[in-house]
């Protein structure tokens, strides 16, 4: 009887877990640069003395989906999308480098080149990026800074940095949402990375195979549910069994 349990028991939190992820996926398809997180299912064997046909369903979070999103054209100068693999470097609330592939940039009242979300930007030698007061900047395809001041000519201010990860040090997202190499060292900065000046990158969620996605994992739980419950049926009908014969 704890076989179906285990098995329901576990299968219904696999399913939960899932919906967990489906949901946050769902919620950032607006959010520009977002990578919807992926999940899989897999079995673990129950460990110890006569339980080694008891199975656990587990869901893990195995990565997330590596294919860019739509370009979303602004025109607006500070606005940027990496082209290819490249990703934007920032730096995180915990103060270590990270990466994203949001674009939306912004000036601060104090000069610093931040994210939309008030992350500052990197450069490409990993110091902050400080632009000149009231100085209109734009951004070249390699990444470069231009800023124009009245009265003065263009003047290159600094060089955005753009990391490119190999297979060999995958990018693994973090809590706070940002990206970071698996081995946890800083990715170099890619001088032949480019980028789309005037335009952002769109979400990679596709919102219609997610809701999909949400409806059969609310079914696969109602499932293991109904299980659990035809368990708990079983039992109370063996247990009046067995008081009759006894």
């Amino acid at each position: 009887m704890d076989r179906i349990i285990y098995t329901s028991m576990t299968g219904a939190s696999a399913a939960a877990h899932r919906q967990s992820v489906l949901a946050n996926n769902l919620a950032n398809a607006s959010t520009n640069g977002f990578r919807a997180e992926m999940s899989t299912f897999r079995s673990v064997p129950l460990q110890g003395d006569g339980s080694t046909t008891r199975v656990f369903a587990l869901e893990a979070t195995s990565g997330y989906v590596d294919k860019p999103g739509p370009v979303q054209r602004t025109g607006r100068a500070l606005d940027a999308m990496a082209v290819g693999n490249a990703w934007f470097a920032v730096q995180g609330l915990d103060g270590v480098e990270a990466y994203t592939r949001n674009g939306g940039f912004e000036v601060s009242p104090t000069g610093a080149l931040l994210t939309n979300t008030g992350l500052p930007v990197l450069s490409d030698g990993g110091g902050p990026i400080d632009v000149p007061p009231n100085a209109e900047v734009s951004i070249g395809s390699d990444g470069t800074l231009t800023a124009k001041t009245a009265g003065q000519p263009p003047a290159a201010i600094g060089r955005l940095k753009l990391a490119t990860p190999t297979a060999e040090d995958p990018l693994k997202r973090g809590d706070d949402g940002l990206f970071r190499a698996a081995s946890g060292e800083q990715i170099p900065n890619d001088p032949n990375a480019r980028l789309l000046s005037g335009a952002i990158e769109g979400s990679n969620v596709n919102a219609v195979e997610t809701m999909v996605g949400m409806i059969a994992a609310s079914r696969q739980f109602e499932q293991q549910i109904k299980m659990l419950q035809t368990a708990e049926t079983n039992d109370k009908a063996a247990s009046q069994l067995l008081s009759i014969n006894g």
